[in-house]
């Protein structure tokens, strides 16, 4: 027996390649050591895959060999602490590998590839297929009736195309059709099966924390009808399968379909008709689906339940923890999201608060500055109409003496803000209304009450440059009543003639009365 572990792959005979990739498919093995195990199972793939799931035992092929070769001794066995260590580690790894549950594979099927033939060749191929359409239409009634001859008298090549696949679709349409014809063949049913394809089904299963009972059938065999109707249909099955706290998805599919044939391979399915129930193991993996519980050939309502609520209760406790232990993480996750959305919350009313507070001060500056700009504007109004003023009182003209017979003579009750009381002056009569106002205007400056007055109104100014002059008052007559504009294309004589009573009444600007 044996070899070296860096065999040729190419030395071996196709038979043995072929039970080589059957075996590494199954283990994910690698080749080096998978070639001598399945050398000492006389390259028996079911051998070699029990060996390697259960544990090798001891090979009696080997001893006798070694029996027969070997002369019989008597020695002593002197075992180290090391060789007794790694011995009870050994035998542990065999045992925890030995309660390891078989893996379920994702079996995704491939997608169907056409192949078109150049032109050409279809042309040369044409009398030849023509030829082909003949024979497999003379030869289809013949095969049909031999379709009706019990499966274990059917010869080979009859068998060969009556297992032929049908027409490849997509899982969803896949499951769609299984549903139809297993509906046509057995009646209606309260049976829920999965919408899609078994790699989707396992998924949801892995997600959802719930078990996957797949049922493959197989159209062929003769207990297929009787399992259905008899214990898959039964009604405490059914009710079984259905109820929500069992958390069971069904997957089902006919082994002439490609997908549920390539499941059927990936399972090891031997016999039909065939049941299995697949779900997360977390001690054997975090992400691992095993299989827990399978069922072959037909079975009473009574054995099939018992087996899948044995696997059921023995695997929930697991599905329950890991649930929990979801369900913890969701309210964590949910928990720092509301405490992140709260933190947001509280950040953008901060930052409200702050931007509110950075345009309250900006509305301030701005409101000061505007203040301060309409003080010194109005501290610069206010000088230059006090330098008008004064260049003003300079300009008008002295009050007539009393010689001068036709001065007008005028008698002004200034204002209560002013605090004059009633003024009498002469004017000359060619003096304007300008001049009256001008006078009113001026008339603290010159009549001054004290020193500091008379100072500014010796002091000399000019007239001041872009300034336009307004009074704040008003001159009118008492009866009748008229209001006397200040211009200077009026004379006093014209509007009041030898003399006149006038009153002075302050206006009120707009601004001011708001």
């Amino acid at each position: 027996m044996a070899s070296d572990n860096a065999l040729d792959i190419a030395q071996l005979s196709p038979e043995r390649q072929q039970a080589l990739q059957q075996y590494t498919d199954v283990t994910g093995q690698e080749i080096t050591d998978a070639i001598p195990l399945l050398e000492r199972s006389q390259w028996n793939v079911q051998i070699a895959i029990a060996k390697f799931f259960d544990g090798e035992g001891p090979d009696l092929v080997a001893e006798a060999q070694a029996a027969q070769n070997e002369v019989p001794r008597v020695a002593g066995r002197h075992e180290t602490l090391q060789e007794t260590v790694w011995s009870d580690i050994a035998q542990q790894a065999g045992l925890h590998r030995a309660n390891r549950t078989p893996p379920a594979p994702r079996v995704v099927p491939a997608r169907p590839v056409t192949y078109q033939a150049p032109s050409l060749i279809s042309l040369l191929l044409s009398p030849f297929r023509v030829v082909l359409r003949v024979f497999a239409s003379l030869f289809r009634p013949i095969i049909y009736i031999l379709s009706f001859i019990p499966q274990s008298l059917r010869p080979n090549a009859l068998a060969t195309s009556l297992r032929k696949s049908r027409r490849s679709l997509l899982p969803k349409e896949t499951a769609g059709r299984f549903r139809r014809e297993f509906e046509e063949l057995y009646g209606a049913h309260d049976l829920t099966f999965f919408d899609g394809g078994h790699a989707q089904a396992l998924d949801t299963a892995k997600k959802d924390l719930k078990f996957l009972l797949t049922i493959l059938i197989s159209p062929e065999h003769d207990d297929t009808d009787s399992f259905i109707k008899d214990t898959l249909l039964d009604p405490e099955v059914v009710a079984f399968i259905n109820d929500p706290a069992n958390n069971i998805i069904v997957w089902g599919g006919n082994v002439l379909d490609p997908e549920a044939y390539q499941v059927s391979m990936e399972y090891m399915c031997t016999k039909f008709p065939f049941s299995c129930l697949v779900c997360l193991t977390p001690k054997e993996g975090s992400t691992r689906m095993g299989i827990v519980k399978r069922i072959a050939g037909p079975v009473s309502p009574s054995v099939f339940i018992a087996g899948i609520r044995g696997a059921i209760e023995k695997y929930a406790p697991d599905l329950d923890s890991v649930r929990a232990e979801r369900a913890a993480q969701d309210m964590t996750r949910n928990l720092r999201s509301e405490q992140d959305s709260a933190y947001e919350r509280s950040l953008a009313i901060d930052r409200e608060r702050a931007r509110q507070k950075r345009e309250a001060a900006a509305a301030a500056a701005e409101a000061e500055r505007r203040a301060r700009e309409e003080a010194e504007a109005a501290e610069r109004k206010e000088k230059l109409r006090q330098q008008w003023r004064r260049w003003r009182a300079t300009t008008i003209a002295p009050e007539p003496d009393v010689s001068v017979k036709d001065a007008v003579r005028l008698a002004l009750n200034m204002s209560q803000s002013s605090g004059r009381g009633r003024v009498t002056r002469r004017f000359a009569p060619d003096a304007s209304l300008e001049d009256v106002y001008a006078f009113v205007e001026c008339y603290d400056l010159l009549y001054p009450e004290n020193e500091e007055e008379r100072g500014d109104v010796e002091e000399t100014a000019g007239k001041p440059d872009d300034y336009e002059h307004k009074y704040a008052f008003r001159i009118a007559s008492v009866m009748p009543r008229e209001v006397f504009e200040p211009t200077v294309s009026v004379t006093i004589a014209q509007k009041m003639g030898r003399g006149g009573n006038l009153i002075m009444e302050d206006l009120v600007d707009e601004e001011d009365e708001e």
